[in-house]
């Protein structure tokens, strides 16, 4: 199996920010990077909050939770002009489509605790890691 050097890239740079335990969760864009292919930014509330889990598409690239619960529901909004999707890379895990210009969508998490690698169907440049725990 080939290893996408891109892909790798994000893992490993999802993982730095899992363990330095900080992503610029102030909702002013810390810690997304200005790359479109760039990984989700921000902290997921605690468990138990009625905080809104959500995945915002934006500049071609993803913005929001790294972490949440089993079972969560996420809300993705697409700020771009083009239609997006959230899709598990397996395929399986989650597929939501979401319209561009303010489109929104919703997708469950999966209930099975780990990293789920996902990425845009129609822009491949678009990758982000939705880790569940």
């Amino acid at each position: 199996m080939r290893t996408n050097p891109k892909a790798m890239i994000f893992i490993v740079a999802a993982a730095a920010l899992i363990a330095a335990g900080g992503c610029g969760a102030s909702g002013t864009g810390q810690g997304a990077s200005p790359n479109p292919a760039s990984a989700a930014s921000a902290s997921a509330p605690p468990s138990g909050s009625s905080e809104q889990l959500t995945i915002t598409i934006k500049d071609f690239g993803y913005q929001g939770p790294v972490s949440v619960s089993p079972g969560a529901k996420i809300t993705v909004k697409d700020e771009d002009a083009q239609a997006h999707t959230v899709t598990s890379d397996d395929g399986k895990a989650f597929d939501a489509a979401v319209a561009g210009g303010g489109g929104t969508a919703e997708f469950t998490a999966p209930t099975a605790p780990g990293s789920y690698p996902y990425h845009c169907t129609y822009h491949s440049n678009m990758h982000g890691i939705l880790v569940v725990k």
